[in-house]
């Protein structure tokens, strides 16, 4: 039941605009599915779903691989300065707040990016911790990363 659970995530993801977990769970809900939010939170995870603009201000799912988004890394760089509020560190943790329902997109970026020194991401809704390999460099990877924030769009060179 499981795996046909998560096909019809995909395609629902496909084929409507769905903006949070309560709209997906809800659809779910009319094709017969008897399922919870934590479930539906849990499928979004195993799927590897992230949050993409719509063009029109908002937000919908979709698969990493997804082709109707280009992932062009102006396109990413833009999101992240778009979303990113605040940044802060403790020892080789970086954690950063961002818009409601940007995490993930932030956290895609960071990981698309590979810098050397992260080891990986961890992203909620509005907030994502960025693990540093050394606490000694920590304040180096904040530095790049409030770099990014500065960048011109044009001038992209990652």
């Amino acid at each position: 039941m499981k795996n046909l659970r998560l096909e019809k995530i995909k395609q629902i993801i496909t084929t409507h605009e769905v903006n949070t977990q309560n709209e997906l769970l809800t659809i779910l809900q009319k094709e017969g599915f008897n399922v919870t939010q934590a479930t539906v939170s849990r499928d979004i995870n195993r799927l590897m779903l992230m949050k993409i603009p719509t063009g029109t201000g908002r937000y919908r799912y979709a698969c990493r691989t997804d082709s109707s988004h280009s992932y062009s890394i102006k396109g990413h760089l833009r999101i992240f300065q778009d979303s990113v509020l605040s940044m802060d560190f403790s020892e080789n943790i970086i954690v950063m707040h961002t818009l409601p329902g940007s995490a993930e997109a932030v956290a895609f970026f960071i990981d698309y990016i590979k810098f050397p020194e992260i080891l990986g991401t961890l992203a909620g809704d509005n907030t994502l911790l960025i693990i540093i390999k050394s606490n000694i460099i920590t304040t180096t990877v904040l530095k790049k990363l409030q770099t990014l924030l500065k960048m011109s769009i044009h001038k992209t060179c990652l």
